[in-house]
């Protein structure tokens, strides 16, 4: 992964506004439930007590949605730290709002831009309170790819912190039985930086897409499932169609006396 150098004034720590976080958090959460069924974590793959030390959450890449995840996760499950996401710069030259909440710019796929990424991981990673989320192949990737990509910056980053904990996060948007799809996460084991420190640099990439991938394979097992039992739902959307066809439906339930369902499968409980 590779990184912007940034100017004067936009280091991002100092930039992060807790009060917008909070706002925009409302927002997250409004828009993901118009648009998706619910947001679920495998009951095996919930976060774990990490300590007083900084947190390295590295993720596959698998659509559009994972900065709503890494947003709706690090809000719901992760209260009392502080996140920080690097961004494509251009991309992020579009969405200029969320230089408040944790996200800077990176260089892609240049030297000087991996430097400054390095740097600015340093400078989050500093206290114990704060976590990194990346989206560790650097690029758009299918759930099904193998080996898992990963880009060249995450092996320097145990360099940069340490005392970190690097944590796998597998995430997949399968549809089950409704028309919108399921966001389904899992934390996997933690990895002491000073394990991959021990480790040359060039097998720490190996390492790193193995932790990811068997995270991402012990999900993909939950999400062949199709059983919400199985995970702890942190939101919901609503169910069924909408629209005029819904609201007959929902009419000729009351006429009839009977409890009105709008799920497409309605012994496939929600969770």
């Amino acid at each position: 992964m590779a990184a912007a150098p940034k100017p004067e004034g936009e280091d991002p720590v100092p930039l992060f506004d807790p009060r917008r976080m909070a706002f925009f958090h409302f927002m997250f959460r409004r828009f993901f439930a118009k648009h998706m069924r619910a947001a679920r974590v495998a009951r095996w793959g919930m976060p774990r007590e990490y300590g007083a030390r900084p947190l390295v959450i590295f993720a596959n890449h698998p659509g559009w949605w994972d900065g709503v995840a890494f947003m709706l996760l690090s809000q719901r499950l992760f209260r009392g730290r502080t996140m920080f996401i690097p961004m494509d710069a251009q991309a992020l030259s579009r969405y200029a709002f969320m230089k408040r909440l944790g996200v800077f710019g990176i260089e892609t796929g240049t030297p000087r831009g991996a430097v400054a990424f390095l740097r600015t991981a340093k400078t989050v990673l500093a206290a114990p309170d704060r976590m990194l989320w990346m989206n560790a192949p650097g690029r758009f990737s299918d759930v099904r790819e193998r080996p898992v990509p990963i880009a060249p910056g995450m092996t320097r980053l145990p360099e940069m912190a340490p005392d970190a904990l690097f944590v796998p996060l597998a995430l997949d948007y399968p549809f089950w039985t409704e028309r919108k799809a399921e966001m389904l996460c899992a934390f996997g084991d933690p990895i002491e930086a000073s394990a991959l420190l021990a480790l040359p640099r060039d097998d720490r990439a190996p390492a790193l897409s193995q932790a990811l991938a068997q995270t991402m394979d012990r999900l993909a097992l939950d999400a062949i499932a199709r059983d919400p039992a199985r995970f702890e739902t942190l939101l919901r959307g609503p169910e069924g169609m909408g629209g005029v066809w819904q609201l007959w439906r929902r009419l000729r339930s009351t006429l009839r006396g009977e409890r009105f369902d709008p799920r497409h499968d309605p012994r496939q409980e929600a969770g």
